[in-house]
This record gives C-alpha cells, sequence and structure tokens, in this order.
C-alpha cells in the first residue's frame, strides 16, 4: 500500500452504498433495472482506474541493464498513452506523456518507463503533479545525467463541465539536470518530439 493510503478503507459493500447513494443524488433510482448493477461495476472500474495506489513504481525501475556499451545519448518514448483523473473534479485526464532521460551507465526496458508513467497516472492527479513524479521517481531509481518528461492532455472538467471549452490541451514539463542546463539539449529533444 501507498503511504497516503487511508488506515480505515472502506468495503466494497461500502463503496457500493456510496454509489447507489450518489445515484439517488443526482435524481435517479439505483433500484431501477438500468442502474441495479451500476455499483458494482463503478466499484470494479474505480479498482483500474486508480490501481496506481496499489504499486510503486521505483520497482518498475529497479533492474536496469549495465552493458550498454558506453550508449550516452538520449533515450526518448514518445507518446506514452496518459489516463488519469482529476483529483478537484474525479472526470478523466486523457493525453500523451514523452520521457527521456539521459543514461549514466544504465539503461532500463522502455516498457518500465510506461508502466511508472501509468502507476502515477492512474491516481487522482493534478498534471504538474503528476509531471514531477515521473521525472523525480526516474532520476532518483537510474540516476541519470538528465531526464524530461513533457505530458500533453485534454482534461475534462474544462470540456464537460465549467468553461466547456473543447480542443484545449495543456501541457506540462519537468527538466532535470542536463535537459534544465542545456538548451542545446533541451532543444534536441522537442525536435524529436515535434514540439521545437
Amino acid at each position: 500500500m501507498n503511504r497516503h493510503s487511508h488506515p480505515t478503507k472502506p468495503t466494497k459493500e461500502q463503496a457500493e452504498e456510496a454509489v447507489r447513494t450518489l445515484i439517488r443524488w443526482a435524481g435517479d433510482d439505483p433500484g431501477r433495472e438500468g442502474l441495479l448493477g451500476t455499483p458494482d461495476r463503478v466499484t470494479r472500474s474505480y479498482l483500474e482506474f486508480f490501481a496506481g495506489y496499489n504499486e510503486d513504481p521505483d520497482t518498475y525501475l529497479a533492474r536496469t541493464f549495465e552493458e550498454v556499451n558506453g550508449y550516452d545519448e538520449m533515450v526518448v518514448l514518445k507518446d506514452i498513452r496518459v489516463e488519469s483523473y482529476c483529483e478537484h473534479h474525479m472526470v478523466p485526464i486523457i493525453g500523451v506523456a514523452h520521457v527521456a532521460y539521459i543514461p549514466s551507465n544504465r539503461v532500463v526496458g522502455i516498457s518500465k518507463l510506461a508502466r511508472v508513467v501509468d502507476a502515477y497516472a492512474k491516481r487522482l492527479q493534478i498534471q504538474e503533479k503528476l509531471t514531477r513524479q515521473i521525472a523525480e521517481t526516474i532520476e532518483r531509481t537510474l540516476q541519470p545525467k538528465g531526464v524530461a518528461v513533457i505530458i500533453e492532455s485534454a482534461h475534462q472538467c474544462m470540456t464537460t463541465r465549467g468553461v466547456h471549452k473543447d480542443g484545449v490541451t495543456m501541457v506540462t514539463s519537468t527538466m532535470l539536470g542536463i535537459f534544465r542546463r542545456s538548451d542545446i539539449t533541451r532543444r534536441e529533444l522537442l525536435s524529436f518530439i515535434d514540439k521545437g
């Protein structure tokens, strides 16, 4: 369990009752045929949507490879699908993440970078924090020369409620190490992901 987990996590039955309460609050009848299975479906969905609370992202980066024949150039994983939920309204944040690092002496399997993104995305989030958490985890565990994380996403809290602005993309970035210090390295990354 993650250190922020509440010690008295509700039971599945309590969570289902909360869903029934929300259905009543919205103005419908949870006993209606079409809604009878909804509390169960919602709680099972939440297990998937928020699976990141049961994951330790550091463990994904624990197994590294040192036999890289001196490779010390940029490693970039582009367009990793991000599915998260806004912690303010609990509606989807959908987009992509671009993750880059310059190894010191160790590299990691690329699927592990995508798993780190998922482990943090599958929690209640704000995009700025999500971007930073991914970058800091890679920096802490791999100790590379630099890490860069850029996330581009659409926030359903803007498109389906509030200001109702469709087609708006939010972009956040965290640049650590050489990506922060070197304009040339940063420009090279941006050219790789076509954002330059």
